[in-house]
């Protein structure tokens, strides 16, 4: 059965964005750019919530195609043109979209019907509505954070309305020169 793995940059007080969905606070560089690609690249299939989707297809579909296009923008460009995307939308038209899955309604039973079809992982971008969203059905299968070394103080938390105490299990960690550390977690089964 295919995971979905919850794949957020996050602030040390919990939130993955400010009160207005700022997300300047983010501190990213060539080194996690190339240690996330490195996942992404063995991975076939990315979810989003709608709004991360439409930041997604305004500049991924076109970023390799710029003249100053960065390593990162031409690698993440190419796999974005590639990889199957779901969408967890009321308003899309799966008609009007390349190579996508819309997700309407029936949130459980259709992602579940999605983790049991072959591939491989399933990386769930951004999207802390989605999460959230995912969170209540019990769909997510762990947690790939990057934790920034910052207090928002408020803003759009990574957890709410979770329903029951869920165990985690720490599956590796890293630490970036720039004060980022990286934290996979999976469910604890036992």
């Amino acid at each position: 059965m295919r995971k979905i793995i919850s794949f957020m940059h996050v602030s040390l007080d919990g939130f993955v964005a400010g009160p207005q969905g700022e997300m300047d606070w983010i501190t990213i560089n060539e080194t996690i750019f190339d240690h996330v690609g490195q996942r992404i690249s063995q991975t076939d299939t990315a979810m989003y919530g709608r709004i991360t989707y439409d930041m997604m297809e305004n500049y991924w579909p076109t970023a390799a195609d710029k003249p100053n296009a960065s390593k990162h923008d031409i690698e993440h460009s190419q796999w974005y043109s590639k990889a199957h995307k779901i969408v967890l939308s009321k308003t899309l038209n799966e008609a009007q979209l390349n190579n996508s899955t819309i997700i309407s309604d029936n949130i459980a039973e259709n992602i579940n019907n999605i983790k049991n079809q072959s591939g491989s992982e399933i990386l769930l971008f951004g999207s802390p509505t989605a999460t959230h969203a995912l969170l209540q059905e019990n769909l997510i299968d762990g947690y790939w954070l990057f934790v920034n070394p910052i207090l928002l103080g408020q803003g759009i938390p990574l957890f709410a309305n979770i329903k029951e105490k869920t165990k985690l299990k720490l599956v590796n960690t890293k630490a970036f020169d720039c004060g980022v550390t990286e934290l996979n977690y999976i469910l604890d089964k036992a």
